[in-house]
């Protein structure tokens, strides 16, 4: 969490929330394929 935290504090703002949201995107494909896989 803490390099998470400094990655995110050295990036700007608007970079920061894009990665998140791909961070978030790929969370959700990777929960639904294992979901779908059983």
């Amino acid at each position: 969490m803490k390099r998470i935290k400094q990655f995110l504090a050295s990036t700007s703002g608007a970079t920061a929330i894009e990665y998140g949201l791909i961070a978030a995107l790929i969370a959700v494909a990777v929960i639904g394929g294992v979901t779908s896989l059983g």
